[in-house]
């Protein structure tokens, strides 16, 4: 059994403990001096996807008065080009 769980962390139960007592007081101290809580930054990762959500939608509402202000051009186009086309 143990050998099964140094492979998996990768050392000793004991050494990884330490590695990630360390770490976390490295993490937490930078965290600190940056103001940065947990919530904050679940916070910040959500108001993210939000705003991407939000702003998908109102780029897709672009691309419907791209398309409309296209087709006012391209459509009588088309339809010229088919009837020149159409006599031969």
């Amino acid at each position: 059994m143990s050998d099964q769980a140094n492979r998996f962390l990768g050392d000793s139960i004991g050494r990884t403990l330490i590695k990630l007592i360390v770490v976390s007081l490295v993490v937490g101290f930078v965290m600190t001096v940056f103001g940065l809580t947990p919530w904050s930054i679940i916070d910040g990762v959500r108001d993210f996807v939000l705003e991407i959500w939000h702003r998908g939608f109102s780029a897709l509402g672009r691309v419907g008065d791209y398309l409309i202000l296209g087709a006012t051009i391209v459509i009588p186009l088309f339809v010229i080009l088919r009837l020149f086309s159409y006599r031969r």
